[in-house]
């Protein structure tokens, strides 16, 4: 009997490695463009192979199978090219070795640049050529080593199966290949010796032969160029054999058009391993049959029942799992129903469970033990993002009486009650009613979405009115959001206060405070103003229906009617400036002509807008009376909506400069202004003033909007005005003291370092983007400050931006980073995260409310809204932990070399502009 050779091999899908392509060069020529063609022709003109034989190209490499792609496409950086194209660049590609199916393939393509753009074009890139590169080969075995590829012109890799642009082209055998003169005559002897050649450069990789460095590179230089000269070769073979199959054969798919490759060659490299890598499907767990999860700590001491004893019928005999005969006789089916609902015997067993406990007397009596209550206090703090499991809400059910002296637990004890469950509901609101007084955070999360019962809402209402004016202020704006959870028929003719407990108490508070009444009625005039289709008919109407109960509410108060009129002249106010600034934008004329037509218009006195009489409560912040606009003080801005600076009197004698914008709808950047100014006051009552500035912000429309105008200076303009250590400079210039710290009065510089470090973690926790210095403002008492909030939530429309903005510029100004004043500063942020991470849950269930408020950077994600601020958190760490991950983030948004090249970049486009 013959002996065995022993072999090796590992299946693919035991292959937990990451696809990876290393591109190596591009070889080949082609006749170039005559001039003449050049100037004819614009469209090839500006193409880059077109101007020169070694032009900049990049390659983009993508997974495919089926015809379908199974990754996004991995590009190669940038490179300049001298005397070759010439790569060398290893790509990862999103996807592991384990998971590619048999016909999976690489669809590269590279990419050549066009102004002009083309055929094919994405954006200013257009296709140079594409391969298509099998991973598998006829013997299901991964490739490895190099790889010289046909690159056809001008074409895109299609990765289909049928391909267009395969990487090796196969020989055809037809009719007629065994006769002289046929394809199979043809041999291909520079082919034949460049095979001979990879044999031996394979043989030398896997270390068969001898490594001599100097020796190895002018071997290598040798085969690469008699691999371009057998390429060429081959393709020419190719073309005659073609040509050949198709008089020789009779069959008429014999003359199909076949993929012609061009006279460019792509070589690469693929990973190697120590033995060969065959395909082997990745065999998939079964579906789940049903959702059970496991038990929690305190139920896993439960004892199981044993297996009851099953009594078969007459004539049945018993099919055990060990049986051989079960095979032939048990058939399982799979019903995906059952693994996408919950179990109905788990169910009707939480049922039977809530029963035991619904209305027992000794349930107010039941005290958990050492172990339950480490559990309890563990569900408590969960975050609001937080979904229970059903043995957890079996636990807190349980333990209800006993949890009603934690405020904390109240929230968790509502996601715990089937609502649907009309005794469980009337059960759980008795226990509602003996709730210990909760605070503000919990009152808000039980005014959103997943919370309908009025119960429940009700006595969230129950704890806001607790709350003072100033207090409520703070979370005005999410409330006004809150009444579209609310049950609100706008078709009813009874007043909205018997529908709704939230719309009664924000129209009471509205009606007996100016302040709440005026943001109050803005904040539902833009809702109502708000048509597009992610509000909603429905949402329309209920707003309507409370902006006409607030109305009437006020006519029924002492000086209510008063009140009604001031809204109604700040509305005709409004579409006044509306009026001119929409003219403004609209027309065509310098920013001169543009800045004398506003300034006509004010002094105009049949606009009413020079003398106000009685004076009007400014809609932007109406604890400030304006008596008239002052035309001389307008500026209008050079930036695209033309925005108009402002200026007018007040009572007290000063002036209160504002900007008013149409074209632009401002409700993010009021969001995020209600958060900072929510944030200061947290921060204040921890004690710690980072001197916080935030602008007054407010939209009037969807397209129209005010802000207060703070006098200060852009980094941008500073940087160009004073040059180095620019910040530094300007406060010197506005606050100098040579006996102060850094030639500055302590009390700006103290200001700048504490406000620095405010923003800094507030916006890095907003997710803040279009972070650049025409952006960072400062004002000449130190106050530092961000404007201009078009990205949240980690969106940023330039690449590899940091997530914090640190810049060199601020830190200059502290000194550097090993001042003092820095380690000051670095310290000031450490107190303010650890301070808003004790208050996360309030900022998150702010976020909650506003899912639906058709926010910009919220409406394209907003089931993840939440979690993308609940990330900037870091609840799952340590305090410790969070700070240490803190600091390291601002160490490398400081040392980061992308923002200082996009930040000059900006600057000398700002610069080219202007």
């Amino acid at each position: 009997m013959p002996i065995m050779e022993p072999f090796s091999f590992a299946s693919s899908d035991q292959l937990n490695y990451p696809v990876s392509i290393r591109i190596m060069s591009l070889e080949g020529e082609e006749t170039p463009i005559p001039f003449s063609t050049l100037l004819e022709r614009p469209d090839l003109r500006h193409v880059g192979s077109n101007q020169s034989p070694h032009s900049d190209l990049y390659v983009t490499v993508q997974v495919w199978a089926g015809s379908k792609p199974l990754t996004v496409p991995v590009q190669t950086p940038y490179k300049w090219f001298r005397n070759e194209r010439k790569w060398s660049e290893w790509l990862t590609l999103p996807i592991d070795y384990s998971t590619l199916p048999e016909n999976a393939r690489l669809a590269i393509t590279l990419w050549d640049l066009s102004p002009t753009g083309g055929e094919g074009a994405h954006g200013h890139a257009i296709p140079f050529g594409g391969t298509t590169l099998p991973l598998f080969d006829k013997d299901n075995q991964l490739y490895k080593g190099r790889q010289q590829c046909f690159v056809y012109r001008h074409k895109q890799a299609d990765g289909n199966d049928d391909t267009g642009t395969p990487a090796f082209i196969p020989r055809r055998s037809g009719v007629g290949s065994s006769k002289k003169g046929t394809p199979s005559s043809i041999v291909d002897n520079d082919a034949e010796e460049y095979d001979r050649l990879m044999d031996l450069l394979k043989k030398h990789e896997m270390g068969e032969i001898p490594r001599v460095d100097w020796l190895d590179q002018l071997a290598f230089r040798v085969i690469e160029k008699r691999g371009y000269g057998s390429a060429k070769s081959s393709l020419r073979l190719k073309a005659i054999q073609r040509q050949q199959e198709a008089l020789a054969s009779a069959n008429p798919d014999a003359s199909k058009p076949i993929p012609v490759p061009s006279d460019f060659l792509l070589t690469v490299e693929l990973p190697r391993f120590d033995f060969p890598v065959v395909f082997a499907d990745h065999e998939y767990p079964p579906p789940p049959i049903s959702s059970l999860q496991h038990l929690s700590s305190s139920q896993s001491g439960l004892m199981v029942k044993p297996t009851p004893d099953i009594q078969l019928g007459p004539g049945i005999s018993r099919i055990d799992a060990d049986d051989e005969t079960s095979a032939g006789r048990l058939i399982r089916v799979y019903d995906p129903e059952v693994g996408a609902r919950d179990n109905p015997a788990e169910s009707k067993h939480r049922r039977l469970v809530r029963s035991q406990h619904r209305n027992g007397i000794l349930d107010k009596d039941l005290k958990p033990n050492a172990k339950v209550r480490d559990e309890l206090n563990q569900i408590m703090s969960y975050p609001p993002t937080h979904s229970l499991s059903p043995e957890e809400k079996d636990l807190i059910w349980k333990f209800r009486y006993h949890l009603t002296r934690y405020k904390k637990a109240l929230t968790k004890f509502v996601k715990s009650v089937n609502w649907l469950d009309a005794s469980e509901a009337r059960s759980a609101v008795v226990v509602l009613e003996k709730w210990t007084d909760i605070d503000v955070d919990d009152a808000l999360e039980l005014l959103g979405p997943t919370f309908s019962n009025s119960a429940v809402r009700a006595f969230a209402v129950k704890r806001l009115r607790k709350a003072d004016d100033n207090e409520l202020l703070l979370y005005l704006l999410q409330l006004v959001q809150a009444l579209k959870y609310e049950h609100i028929l706008p078709q009813s003719r009874q007043d909205v206060s018997q529908d709704s407990s939230l719309a009664s108490f924000l129209i009471t508070r509205a009606v007996s405070s100016l302040t709440l009444g005026n943001y109050f009625y803005w904040y539902v005039m833009v809702e109502i103003d708000d048509r597009s289709s992610e509000q909603g008919q429905d949402a329309r109407e209920i707003y309507t229906k409370v902006a006409y109960d607030f109305m009437a509410e006020l006519d029924k108060q002492p000086g209510g009617q008063e009140k009604r009129r001031t809204y109604k002249r700040q509305a005709e106010w409004i579409r006044i400036l509306s009026q001119v600034s929409g003219e403004v934008k609209e027309a065509n004329e310098s920013i001169a002509r543009r800045t004398d037509r506003v300034k006509h218009f004010l002094a105009d006195s049949k606009n009413e807008l020079v003398t106000l009489d009685p004076p009007l409560p400014l809609p932007l912040d109406p604890s400030v009376m304006i008596t008239g606009a002052i035309p001389e003080e307008t500026i209008v801005f050079k930036s695209s909506l033309h925005p108009i600076k402002v200026a007018f009197k007040t009572t007290s004698g000063t002036k209160y400069p504002l900007i008013f914008k149409t074209g632009d709808d401002l409700r993010q950047d009021q969001l995020v202004i209600q958060i900072i100014m929510l944030m200061d006051d947290l921060l204040q009552k921890e004690n710690l003033d980072l001197k916080l500035s935030p602008y007054k912000i407010l939209a009037t429309s969807t397209s129209a909007g005010l802000s207060q105008f703070v006098p200060s200076m852009s980094f941008q303009g500073i940087l160009n005005k004073y040059g180095n250590n620019a910040a530094l400079a300007y406060l010197k210039q506005n606050s100098p003291d040579s006996n102060g710290p850094l030639g500055l009065r302590k009390e700006t510089l103290d200001t700048f370092v504490r406000s620095c470090a405010g923003y800094c973690v507030i916006t890095y926790i907003l997710g803040v983007g279009d972070r650049h210095l025409d952006n960072l403002l400062l004002a000449p008492d130190g106050h530092f400050f961000h404007a201009d909030f078009g990205y949240i939530l980690g969106r940023d429309p330039k690449p590899f931006a940091p997530v914090m903005k640190l810049s060199k510029e601020m830190v200059d100004c502290m000194g550097g980073v090993n001042s003092e004043h820095y380690r000051q500063f670095k310290q000031y942020c450490f107190l303010a995260y650890s301070a808003l991470r004790k208050n996360s849950n309030l900022i998150l269930n702010l976020f909650s409310l506003m899912v639906d408020a058709n926010i910009p950077d919220i409406k394209l994600e907003p089931d993840k809204a939440v979690f993308k601020v609940r990330d900037r958190f870091h609840l799952e760490l340590s305090e410790e932990e969070a700070i240490r991950n803190l600091e390291k983030i601002m160490e490398d948004s400081l040392n980061a070399l992308v923002p200082v090249m996009i930040d000059r970049l900006h600057g000398v486009m700002q610069a080219f502009r202007t």
